[in-house]
């Protein structure tokens, strides 16, 4: 996007910047679709990865990684206007299914089995970077205002 029409670039919501050739948002009418957010923070780093000794042992924490990608869906919707209360549909990949219960609890933080979103978990094989154990798209609904030019 270019900086002459004022539009605010695709990463301006974490900072992160996608690492491929798409828009972390786009808007579709009153619908915004918000691609694969992971727990990636614009350093790169990655929130959920703990070593736990001199060996450089990793404990790849899903619960933690999970709350990290919620709060960046939630700065990527604030750049649309909208927050985590307009999400109408989750879905959620986890690398082993062994870590739905430490992602269902993170999930229910932010989430309410009744007013929540629909949501869709699925186990995927990997993602596109080995310290990542989950990845969520989600897509929320909010009216379009209206100009009074």
């Amino acid at each position: 996007m270019s900086k002459e029409n004022n539009e605010v670039p695709a990463f301006a919501g974490t900072g992160v910047k996608p690492r491929g050739t798409y828009p972390l948002t786009r808007r579709a009418g009153d619908f915004i679709y918000v691609s694969g957010t992971s727990s990636r923070r614009a350093d790169n780093s990655i929130a959920g990865v703990d070593i736990l000794d001199t060996m450089g042992t990793k404990h790849l924490n899903a619960e933690v990684q999970t709350r990290e990608v919620i709060k960046n869906i939630e700065k990527n919707l604030a750049k649309e206007g909208a927050t985590l209360k307009d999400v109408v549909d989750v879905t959620s990949f986890l690398v082993n299914m062994n870590d739905f219960a430490g992602y269902n609890k993170a999930y229910a933080e932010f989430f309410d089995q009744e007013t929540g979103p629909t949501r869709t978990t699925v186990a995927v094989h990997q993602l596109p970077n080995p310290d990542l154990v989950v990845e969520i798209k989600v897509v929320a609904f909010l009216r379009k205002q209206e100009s009074h030019d």
